[in-house]
């Protein structure tokens, strides 16, 4: 089976800094491919590889059938771009942001501005296409910006976290957009740090993390390797949290995690909940809140590599600053 987008043992080194350490992956046409991971991962890395933005220093890519290196040119016709922040030129208004990139594109005078307005209605930005961008709101820049990246039509969309710092009303608004974009055929790939985002919109999903993948599967897939909830229990006397813990161990036969008191663990059986309330009341233990919730990204990641998404801030800030110089000398 001929994949449209497929990367084989993908290394990337910065000096000492090592990025990926062999990355694989394998995308269908008309698909959802979630890259998930905390900073750093190297989810950026990756996608600008890609995007033929930056070289693997090892292995091999192809997107639509083209190798990323060799044949950057034609995947290049083929792909659009978001980053993690808008790019437009807020000097600009919304039509003149689509039109310029329309003609640089090579599209005639009247196409581009055709265009231009198809993807301004569709991305409900009329009301605002004649308005500089530095008006917009950080939801209506990030619309636009995606507008960009569909000018030319491309059949594979890169989107490197792409609702960063958007209110929950403008990520689901783009949430819609992107589902609406692999009905008309087009291969989206989607670095997110949430989960959440995941399980909306990806087919399929890869955890990378410091360089590597380290879990393949759908959402539910990778739910179920850490437990299909959580299960948090907090004691009236934090002094408890001991007895707790060994409480929740014993009867989830998973080792929780505790911070500032409160216990939380992995379950598949609802009913551990019950049983847990009976045991720290035969022990004379005050509970002081209980709830069963999902997992999120940090419970994948604590089980998969023993630390959580916030750990490698500084390794993220480090590599950015790397791949960002070489991205600017490509």
């Amino acid at each position: 089976m001929t994949h449209a987008i497929q990367a084989e043992g993908l290394v990337k080194r910065f000096g000492e800094t090592q990025a990926l350490a062999g990355v694989s992956l394998t995308a269908q046409a008309g698909t959802v491919l979630g890259v998930l991971g905390p900073n750093g991962a190297g989810k950026t890395t990756m996608t600008r590889i890609l995007a033929t933005l930056i070289q693997p220093t090892e292995g091999r890519a192809e997107v639509g059938g083209f190798d990323v290196v060799k044949e950057a040119h034609q995947v290049r016709q083929l792909i659009g771009l978001t980053g993690q922040y808008a790019g437009v030129d807020e000097m600009l208004t919304g039509t003149e942001n689509l039109v310029l990139i329309g003609r640089l594109l090579g599209l005639p005078r009247r196409a581009a501005k055709a265009r231009a307005a198809e993807l301004l209605e569709r991305f409900q930005l009329t009301e605002a296409a004649e308005r500089a961008a530095k008006t917009y709101s950080g939801g209506m820049r990030r619309r636009l910006d995606l507008a960009a990246s569909l000018v030319g039509q491309p059949q594979f969309l890169f989107l490197d976290e792409p609702t960063t710092g958007l209110d929950p009303r403008s990520r689901n608004g783009l949430w819609d957009i992107v589902r609406g974009l692999t009905d008309d055929g087009v291969t989206v790939l989607l670095t997110t740090q949430y989960l959440e985002e995941a399980d909306r919109l990806a087919d399929d999903i890869i955890v990378i993390d410091r360089g590597q993948v380290i879990a393949h599967g759908t959402s539910d897939q990778l739910k179920a390797q850490v437990g299909g909830q959580i299960l948090e229990v907090s004691p009236v006397d934090q002094a408890d949290s001991g007895t707790v813990a060994r409480v929740v161990q014993d009867l989830a036969e998973a080792v929780p995690e505790v911070r500032d008191g409160l216990v939380a663990a992995p379950i598949t059986d609802p009913a551990i909940m019950t049983a847990v309330v009976r045991a720290l009341d035969d022990a004379g233990v005050a509970v002081g809140e209980l709830s069963l919730r999902k997992s999120s990204l940090d419970e994948v990641f604590f089980a998969l590599t023993g630390h959580h998404t916030d750990d490698i801030d500084a390794e993220a800030d480090q590599l950015a600053k790397a791949t960002d110089k070489e991205g600017a000398s490509a």
